[in-house]
């Protein structure tokens, strides 16, 4: 009985210990780099850093993604519009710096714990609880800005219409 707890604790530390495996590096004399696990003449010793690892929820605790629409919807339905005042649809203006000062607004006005995000070309870039927000460095030519309000999960629970707007800017080349 002792000679099989024995060797159970024995394989128990065997497996808990972090396995480690040394890395070496060597360099021949043609300025060739190669790695290895087994140490060679004039090899060094990588330090290599731990792996990341994750732990993904059991499905159990995952929401239904029906569950998951059905709040959204009603959370949505909340808002009659979203939309973005200013620039206007199809506008064209100057802007030496690039500056774009978008306003927004939604029928009623945003609960609390939502916010604005406008997005341009597709990509999020800014948002906010007020109905300004002002974009820096927009490059150059035509393009197309949406209005979303968030919830407090980062949820997307309305969407505007896009607008499309043209900038123009001051060129080296002109």
């Amino acid at each position: 009985m002792n000679l099989r707890l024995g060797l159970f604790a024995g394989i128990l530390v065997f497996t808990a210990a972090p396995a480690t495996a040394e890395v070496y590096r060597n360099v021949d004399a043609q300025g060739n780099v190669t790695f290895s696990d087994e140490p060679s003449d004039g090899a060094e010793e990588v330090k290599v850093k731990p792996v990341t690892t994750i732990t993904l929820p059991k499905p159990a605790d995952v929401r239904e993604p029906e569950k998951l629409r059905k709040e959204v919807k009603e959370e949505g339905s909340v808002y009659d519009n979203v939309r973005i005042l200013a620039p206007e649809n199809d506008q064209a203006f100057h802007s030496g710096s690039g500056d774009v000062a978008f306003r927004v607004t939604s029928a009623p006005g945003l609960k609390k714990g939502h916010r604005y995000e406008v997005t341009l070309d597709g990509q999020p870039v800014g948002q906010t609880t007020s109905n300004t927000l002002t974009v820096r460095n927009v490059f150059r030519g035509t393009h197309n800005a949406s209005v979303h309000i968030i919830d407090e999960k980062g949820v997307q629970v309305k969407t505007g219409d896009s607008i499309r707007f043209t900038i123009h800017r001051p060129s080296v080349n002109n």
